[in-house]
Parts: C-alpha cells; structure tokens; sequence
C-alpha cells in the first residue's frame, strides 16, 4: 500500500486532508504536526507522496520542501502544497523549489483525490 506523509500544523486541517484521502481506501497515511516532525519521519518511513502546509513552526513547508528536492534519498518523491498562501509569487516560489502541484486552502477534496490517484495510482 502506497504511503502519503503529510506535514501541518493545524489539527483541523490535517484531519480534513487525512478524511479525504481515506475515502480513496487505497494510502496509508503518516502525520506530521510540523515540518521538524516530517523530517524526522522521512528516514523511518517509507513515503510515496509528501503534503505540506507553508506556515508552520519551526521548519516551514518551504524548507521541507527544499531539503528534500536537495536530498538524493527523497528527491523523487511526489511533493504537494496544500496552503493559505495564494498570491502568484508563493505559488512560484512553491513550484521553483519542486512542489509538484499547489493547492489553495480551502481545497477542492476531490482536486485532492484526482492529484493523488495521478500521482500514485
């Protein structure tokens, strides 16, 4: 089973993104309430797909994003951007930094699932 981390700080939105992925009944999904926990989740866990948020303590959405485009262990790996941040700039920096895709909170659910069976069948 192909397994998704998502990295975000807010509990309310990481169980919105959490229940919409499992209603596909396909992924496994790994939390992470920070960026600092995702990195410490990535050489312990096998992903397929990382989700981050922008804004969050400590590493931001950015910064994971960037240490694992740089890391030849993770670099492969699908990475979505599911944020507040919606001006035309953050979506630049976002995909020029290798975010795959870039969702504007609130996301479409089903956006969501078409992105990931894309990405992971």
């Amino acid at each position: 089973m192909k397994r998704i981390l998502i990295a975000e700080d807010s509990n309310t939105m990481r169980s919105m993104l959490v229940s919409t992925i499992d209603e596909l009944e396909k992924y496994t999904i790994v939390e992470a309430a920070s960026g600092f926990e995702a990195l410490r989740l990535l050489p312990r866990e096998q992903v397929d797909l990382i989700i981050t948020d922008i804004n969050m303590p400590d590493i931001n959405g950015l910064e994971l994003i960037s240490y694992v485009r740089n890391n030849p262990n993770y670099q492969s790996i699908p990475l979505f951007i599911v944020s507040t941040e919606s001006g035309e700039k953050d979506l630049e920096k976002g995909r020029a930094l290798g975010a795959n895709e870039y969702l504007v909170k609130p996301f479409d659910p089903v956006k969501l699932q078409e992105l990931v069976q894309k990405y992971l069948g």
